[in-house]
């Protein structure tokens, strides 16, 4: 279908892109757009406009098209290229000794919320059929539900979601976004309901015992240097990448090339993590990494959206809907279950939960707003580890899924 911005204007479509991305981070200054969250508005926003029918001029008369292409080159560079920049952009400080010796029993408490993320993935999978695409989707949300929209991104790219599946990939981001804010509601409530609290050990978290992360001013230097940074760090793995492809073409294995492709953000994750962790201290001088990757991610929202179907939206929400909220069931059933019998305590499950569900941004949020002082920090640092390991978890789902 034909468009009011035609799909080979490249700036234009980009611009309209960044533009519904910067609408999102507006209405989240609103009260319903702080309910939604701005990843939301801005998903049904360039639904809306990526559907809308307005009347088009042409030789032979007037005929109808949308405001902005379902198609396009500009999207397929979002894909491409913002995608892979939003790994390093976010994991540029994720120093490891602190995420795994600082935050002592959160850390346990965020693996055993990954772990009952998985078990969630195979049971609901196993519940509901997908066909061909089974495989896929249980990486894609066990990718969102360990780490965030980076690990997101990242599966959706490696499964050929993103491109070969826009619509299915639309509704499964509205449905996502939509749940994850029942949860977190669900999560903030809980503590308060007695019948489930008095099942976990009292551990008092009112007292904070990891230091704040130093505040920074992003700047135009922090910032150039910051993207040169990223840059590198994706063209670097795309060199190992294609050798282990060569290393796997010569030793016999099938489609190497694909073969390899499939943990190019594993590797990239890997070599990210090198100098966050033994050069924390000039990686901290860099400053504004994190809001770019975010506001990338944004973005990313808006291309899939913009490729979405209202038909084919409306044929797979229902069973998306059902599938996360399985998915988010066993991943509460375990993690609560199993963590009162490790011990942990109420607040520090849920601050894991928090992270794994919703990312770094959330779980310190609740935890302030709900006096868990000593939870605060921690909860950012397991956040960040979500980003770490949810690619690589999710990719070794998405391979090893049996059929």
């Amino acid at each position: 279908m034909e468009s009011l911005i035609p799909a080979d204007n490249h700036f234009a479509v980009m611009g309209a892109l960044f533009v519904i991305a910067g609408l999102g981070f507006l209405a989240e200054k609103t009260r319903i757009g702080a309910i939604l969250t701005g990843a939301v508005v801005a998903i049904f926003l360039a639904i809306f406009l990526s559907n809308l029918p307005v009347p088009l001029a042409g030789a032979d008369g007037w005929r109808w098209g949308t405001l902005i292409p379902q198609t396009g080159a500009a999207y397929s560079f979002v894909f491409s290229y913002f995608v892979p920049l939003l790994i390093p952009l976010f994991l540029m400080k994720a120093d490891m000794r602190k995420i795994l010796f600082e935050t002592g029993r959160m850390t346990g408490a965020f693996l055993l919320a990954a772990v009952a993320t998985v078990i969630g993935a195979v049971v609901a999978f196993t519940l509901f059929d997908f066909g061909d695409l089974e495989a896929a989707l249980a990486g894609l949300f066990t990718a969102t539900y360990i780490g965030g929209s980076v690990n997101y991104a990242a599966l959706a790219d490696i499964t050929g979601l993103a491109e070969n599946q826009p619509s299915l990939v639309s509704a499964a981001t509205a449905v996502d976004n939509l749940f994850s804010g029942v949860f977190l509601a669900f999560l903030a409530i809980i503590p308060g309901v007695g019948f489930i609290a008095s099942r976990f050990v009292r551990k008092d978290h009112s007292q904070a015992t990891v230091a704040e992360e130093e505040n920074g001013r992003a700047t135009a230097l922090t910032l150039t240097i910051t993207l040169a940074y990223a840059l590198v760090l994706v063209a670097i793995a795309d060199v190992l990448t294609g050798q282990l492809g060569a290393l796997l073409g010569a030793l016999g294995v099938e489609d190497a090339s694909r073969a390899a492709g499939n943990w190019r953000y594993g590797i990239l994750t890997l070599i990210t993590l090198i100098p966050a962790t033994f050069l924390s201290k000039r990686m901290s001088r860099l400053h504004g990494g994190y809001e770019l990757g975010v506001g990338l991610a944004f973005v990313f929202f808006a291309a899939i959206a913009a490729g979405a179907n209202i038909p084919s939206l409306l044929r797979d929400a229902p069973l998306l809907l059902a599938l996360v909220t399985t998915v988010l069931a066993v991943h509460a059933v375990v993690l609560f279950g199993v963590g009162s019998l490790l011990r942990f305590s109420l607040p520090e499950l849920i601050t894991a939960s928090n992270a794994a569900v919703l990312g770094a941004t959330t779980a310190p949020a609740l935890a302030a707003a709900k006096g868990w002082k000593e939870l605060i920090t921690p909860g950012v640092l397991v956040g960040v580890l979500g980003y770490v390991i949810g690619t690589l978890i999710a990719t070794a789902v998405y391979q090893f899924w049996p059929g």
